[in-house]
């Protein structure tokens, strides 16, 4: 495995890996209808520019076995860790801890004192482990669907 900082030639790997992350692994968590609505098939297009743009303006890093994206992640500048998304075949292989250990260094550095992130169900065990703790539970509504989702926080 490699980890590099994003390349704009990354995003239609990373695009790929969120629907299909989205709707195989949060599948245990999820309904098909806000699995849909998380991560519409017809988005995918317009998701293309507005990602590219965002994980440009963010500290944006990918996972990489034989140059396939296999996990991503970015920090905004202001210390919210935007997105995190691991190849279902990838799952609890400490993938996702080397890049938000990554991020977690960076934001250090940029003397970013805690970290916060929107951890769905899924994830939500996996950012207890790594010391987040719960600010609240969550209802976010997508085109009429309710999701559920924590606002979780680490001071760094």
């Amino acid at each position: 495995m490699k980890i590099e900082k994003y390349k704009e030639t990354d995003i239609n790997g990373i695009i790929s890996l969120f629907y299909d992350t989205v709707h195989s692994v949060n599948a245990q968590d999820y309904s098909q209808e806000q699995l849909d609505v998380w991560a519409p098939k017809t988005d995918k297009e317009s998701k293309l520019e507005i990602w590219k743009s965002s994980l440009n303006q963010n500290i944006s890093y990918v996972a990489k076995i034989n140059d396939t994206v296999v996990c991503f992640s970015d920090l905004t500048i202001t210390g919210h860790l935007y997105r995190l998304y691991v190849h279902k075949n990838e799952q609890g292989k400490g993938i996702a801890s080397a890049l938000v250990d990554i991020l977690e260094v960076e934001a250090k550095r940029r003397k970013i004192e805690e970290v916060d992130t929107e951890a769905s169900i899924t994830a939500k065990p996996f950012f207890e482990r790594r010391g987040y703790v719960v600010i609240k539970s969550q209802t976010v509504e997508r085109n009429h669907v309710e999701l559920t989702n924590y606002k979780m926080v680490k001071k760094l």
